[in-house]
């Protein structure tokens, strides 16, 4: 096989309860390289699928650190509150994004987003 090393973002779409906490449901999406786009090496593993992602415009706040679920639950949170209600966006999921190899311990970049409708 061909190794692609790490990739950014490590894409997750969360799907929120009506309480604002996150179902159990989650899928990770990890961006193919530039290179292997066009022609994408085939998974080995059955459970692991090749999506393409269709344009999208988004709403996004930015944070650091070492991200948790709760992390990612309250700038969500936040990023509604900025928004108000004015703002048209999906509401049955949202991405939550880590940029940073697990080694990396200071300036990290992690981002939440909402698809605008």
């Amino acid at each position: 096989g061909v190794g692609m090393g790490m990739t950014a973002p490590v894409s997750i779409t969360a799907f929120p309860a009506e309480d604002g906490s996150l179902q159990q449901k989650v899928k990770v999406s990890l961006r193919i390289p530039s290179q292997f786009q066009a022609n994408p090496p085939h998974p080995s593993d059955e459970s692991i699928k090749i999506e393409e992602r269709q344009e999208m415009t988004i709403y996004s706040m930015q944070f650091g650190g070492y991200a948790k679920e709760v992390d990612y639950v309250n700038y969500a949170a936040k990023l509604e509150s900025a928004l108000g209600s004015e703002a048209a966006y999906r509401k049955d999921f949202y991405f939550c994004n880590g940029y940073d190899p697990p080694m990396k311990p200071y300036g990290r970049r992690n981002e939440v987003w909402f698809v605008k409708e």
